[in-house]
């Protein structure tokens, strides 16, 4: 007899690049026979997510993977406003193109996607209307892209106040809620062979990172003094975002407990580190069967 699939809510965390390791994490939970009915994800949880809800992933995941140095410099529209180094219109004009006009409504399943209110410094969730929008606004990460308007309110990244959004899920009807983290501390270290291809491709668009550094400097860093020489400045904004969401995880972590925390190490790249697509989406799938497995052992 066959085996009845368990119904899964699923919440994917915020984390920058880390992101790219959801799309291991649902290939593996598909995998073991879970079936998706509610996402709820913050900034790179919001976009896998709504991506997964619209049945675009995998669409997303060749895409991605296509990417050469090149074509990330084509989509890379600098914005010169001082609110963020990239307007997003020609990314997100990609993703609006794979998933359509569809709203959030019409989705096969529940999502929500969490922003941050900037102004009025609220927690935001996005259950209804357009998925890109929703995803727009979940993903304006601070200092990389700008803040998205909905009506009145100017939206940021959801990771600012909720960055491992378990709350809208609690009245699922589903039989477990399994969480993704991507700020786990961690001393093990996973070997993930890397395609001499992959290799090639990542190399040649951490100049690109590297470029989109110093338009931040010029943007942001008027004033520009250094007081240590192994970091520069995107590296303290990253580690400030990370230690930041850390400690909000933990205080919303503390009324909302998950059955299952997959838990993505937060030193498996830095946050901007997106030239690292194929190794992260593997290092979540493998993970993720980890921790699968072992459920399996604990019962």
């Amino acid at each position: 007899m066959k085996q009845k699939k368990k119904m899964l809510s699923l919440v994917l965390g915020s984390g920058g690049a880390r992101g790219y390791a959801h799309i291991g994490v649902i290939e593996a939970l598909l995998a073991q026979d879970y079936e998706i009915k509610s996402i709820s994800g913050s900034s790179m949880g919001a976009l896998i997510g709504g991506l997964y809800a619209c049945g675009k992933l995998d669409a997303y995941k060749e895409w991605v993977l296509e990417l050469d140095f090149l074509d990330v410099a084509k989509l890379v529209d600098f914005s010169f406003t001082g609110k963020g180094i990239i307007q997003g219109d020609k990314i997100f004009h990609v993703i609006e193109e794979m998933i359509g006009d569809v709203l959030i409504e019409e989705l096969p399943i529940a999502f929500t996607a969490v922003a941050t209110n900037l102004l009025k410094q609220k927690e935001v969730w996005l259950q209804k209307g357009k998925v890109i929008e929703a995803i727009r606004a979940s993903i304006a990460i601070p200092t990389i892209f700008t803040p998205k308007k909905i009506g009145n309110r100017y939206l940021v990244d959801g990771g600012v106040l909720n960055p491992l959004p378990i709350a809208p899920t609690i009245a699922d009807d589903t039989d477990m809620t399994i969480a993704v983290s991507l700020s786990a501390t961690t001393s093990k270290i996973y070997n993930i062979p890397v395609p001499e291809k992959e290799l090639e491709k990542a190399s040649g668009m951490e100049n690109l990172i590297l470029e989109m550094k110093k338009k931040a400097e010029a943007l942001i860093v008027r004033d520009r003094k250094k007081e240590f020489n192994e970091m520069d400045m995107f590296d303290i904004i990253g580690r400030t975002i990370d230690v930041m969401q850390n400690s909000v995880q933990e205080c919303k972590m503390a009324g909302y407990t998950p059955d299952m925390i997959i838990g993505i190490s937060k030193d498996a790249c830095g946050f901007y580190e997106f030239n690292r697509a194929y190794e992260i989406i593997e290092l979540g799938r493998m993970i993720a069967k980890e921790h699968l497995e072992k459920s399996k052992t604990d019962i």
